[in-house]
C-alpha cells in the first residue's frame, strides 16, 4: 500500500470570513470552487490548502464533528515566505494582528511570524535565518 499526500483541508465554522482571509489578505487564488463554498482549493507552489464548511464535514461523516478543547492549537499551517519581516509589515498593513511578530529561532534555523486566520487556525510564516 502506497500512501501519497495530496492536501490540507482545514475545517472552517465561517466559509466567507475565512475565503476572504486566505484570497483577499494572503492574495492565494482559489483554484477550485469560489466565495459561495462550501468548499474551496488554493494551489500553492505543488500544495494544495482546502477550506471546508465544518458541519458538512460532519454531514459526510454521519457523524457530529468533535470539538477541540478550548485554545487548543491541533494544526500548525507553515509558509514560506521570502523575507518573514516584509510579508509581516504587507499583512500588517492590510490589518493583520499577529500573536507574535517576527523572532529569529536559532534552533529551527528560521525566522518566523505568527498570526490566525478568521476561524482561529495558526499560521507560521517563516524564512531561512540570514
Amino acid at each position: 500500500m502506497t500512501f501519497r499526500y495530496t492536501h490540507t483541508r482545514l475545517l472552517v465554522q465561517d466559509f466567507a470570513a475565512c475565503f476572504r482571509f486566505y484570497c483577499d489578505v494572503l492574495g492565494f487564488a482559489p483554484r477550485y470552487g469560489d466565495q459561495r463554498g462550501p468548499y474551496v482549493e488554493f494551489k500553492l507552489d505543488g500544495i494544495t490548502l482546502a477550506l471546508y464548511q465544518r458541519e458538512l464535514m460532519a454531514d459526510a461523516l454521519e457523524a457530529p464533528m468533535p470539538a477541540s478543547a478550548a485554545g487548543a492549537d491541533e494544526v500548525v499551517l507553515c509558509m514560506q515566505v521570502d523575507d518573514v519581516d516584509a510579508a509581516y509589515e504587507a499583512l500588517h498593513a492590510k490589518g493583520v494582528r499577529f500573536i507574535a511578530g517576527p523572532t529569529d529561532r536559532p534552533n529551527w534555523r528560521i525566522r518566523t511570524a505568527h498570526l490566525r486566520d478568521p476561524d482561529g487556525n495558526l499560521i507560521e510564516i517563516n524564512s531561512p535565518r540570514k
